[in-house]
């Protein structure tokens, strides 16, 4: 395991050296510091830090650079799920026990300068799926550039807007403990519910060891422990009470994170950086997934957990964000497509309003595929707007109108009738 020594001071250059560094022109299993893709507490962490350091760690996209620069989605409808979420870490901090809270400031995030690009994708509904996939089954890319603080895109063509960079990612390890009530009650949901969902519906992923990547424990090395561990750790996809993949888009610069400490050293682990997200990230492959780098200080509230009642992750979101004065707002209720009514089913009633949004956009050119990536990747706030007025949840998405170069009102909309072209999204050969 590596160890750096920093002292905190305004002085001090922590971006120039990498406390965890990535090599783009390697895979995501052979870099220098190897990388995890699963959750236990026997993986080793591969670095220390003491409190009150500040250092930089780098990360390669979720996929791990299975997604090509390019406008086909093969790449997209082929992408191998058991190889996903490679996570810079674990990080050690010294005298950190469970119980404790580590708090991660997010001093600064954004892409490789060696990278200046990301993706949204709309994963095939026998590979992954999304939100919507009983809509748009098949999969689908856009590719956005970035520029400064800026994404545009050449498949969707005519918007432009501010990124609020953050990891998707962020968390420490289990406990022994933690991870066998992890693992139960994911596989008693399968059980219990199989029968209830779609033939192609994934209720939960359980340990599995294929393709597990373990950082610096090797299968050659150590084959026992290796598969001890590879069948018990538990896979990256859900967030659950340590962290893991919140997909919060307000973890951002100047944000604070307040972590649960279940093992000792803490083990704090990140990645899966977003350019941007729209709240729900709802084609799954849905933010603007890039390569990326965060800067961070780290410190300890000792026996936190109990001092606070805190057992699940603590946020106080950073001062800049994306303003945008002008929005349209979509609503949505538990009432769905044949006119069914459900019991305050807020999950129905966003998707309702994320359905209305892509309804109405394509009256200005766009696809509906182009609209439902464009939903999962710009910053569109979403709210349970209602959740006590029975029998109907309401859901609200509030898409930033500004982020057009065109006005997208209802008065524009009906007198709207120009054949434009506004890009299309990338689609499978």
């Amino acid at each position: 395991m590596l160890h750096f020594r920093r002292a905190l001071s305004t002085t001090v250059s922590y971006a120039s050296k990498p406390l965890i560094s990535v090599d783009l022109n390697r895979s995501a299993t052979d870099q220098i510091i190897p990388l995890h893709n699963r959750w236990h507490p026997d993986i080793p962490s591969v670095v220390s830090v003491r409190r009150n350091e500040i250092f930089r760690i780098e990360c390669v996209d979720w996929t791990g650079g299975q997604i090509q620069n390019n406008d086909s989605a093969d790449d997209v409808k082929n992408v191998d799920l058991t190889r996903i979420h490679y996570l810079s870490g674990p990080i050690e901090v010294e005298d950190t026990h469970p119980g404790d809270l580590l708090v991660v400031d997010i001093l600064d995030v954004g892409p490789l300068s060696s990278s200046m690009w990301g993706f949204t994708g709309i994963f095939d509904r026998k590979n992954g799926g999304g939100f919507l996939s009983d809509y748009y089954p098949h999969a689908r890319k856009v590719i956005w550039d970035f520029q400064g603080i800026y994404a545009t895109s050449r498949h969707i063509k005519d918007v432009r807007f501010a990124g609020l960079t953050h990891p998707g990612i962020i968390g420490c390890a289990p406990s022994y403990d933690l991870l066998h009530h992890w693992n139960k009650r994911e596989k008693d949901l399968i059980n219990q519910c199989s029968h209830l969902h779609h033939k192609d519906a994934v209720l939960a992923n359980p340990p599995n060891e294929k393709n597990a990547l373990l950082g610096q424990l090797k299968y050659q090395d150590n084959k026992d422990l290796w598969k001890k561990i590879a069948n018990e750790g538990a896979r990256t996809i859900p967030p659950r009470e340590h962290g893991g993949n919140n997909d919060i888009k307000n973890i951002s610069r100047g944000s604070r994170v307040y972590l649960p400490v279940y093992v000792k050293g803490a083990k704090l682990s990140l990645g899966d950086i977003h350019f941007s997200q729209g709240d729900g990230e709802i084609s799954f492959c849905g933010a603007i997934e890039m390569s990326g780098y965060i800067d961070l200080h780290i410190d300890v509230i000792k026996n936190g957990m109990s001092r606070l009642s805190i057992t699940n992750p603590l946020i106080q979101p950073g001062p800049i964000e994306p303003r945008y004065s002008k929005y349209l707002t979509f609503q949505g209720i538990s009432v769905d497509d044949e006119n069914k009514q459900h019991f305050l089913d807020a999950t129905l009633a966003y998707r309702q309003a994320c359905r209305a949004a892509i309804r109405y956009l394509t009256h200005f050119g766009y696809s509906e595929e182009q609209i439902y990536c464009l939903l999962a990747a710009a910053p569109i706030e979403g709210r349970i707007s209602s959740i006590v007025d029975v029998p109907n949840a309401c859901c609200t998405l509030s898409l930033p109108s500004e982020i057009f170069s065109f006005d997208i009102s209802p008065e524009a909309a009906i007198k709207f009738n120009e054949k434009v072209d506004r890009g299309q999204v990338a689609k499978t050969s």
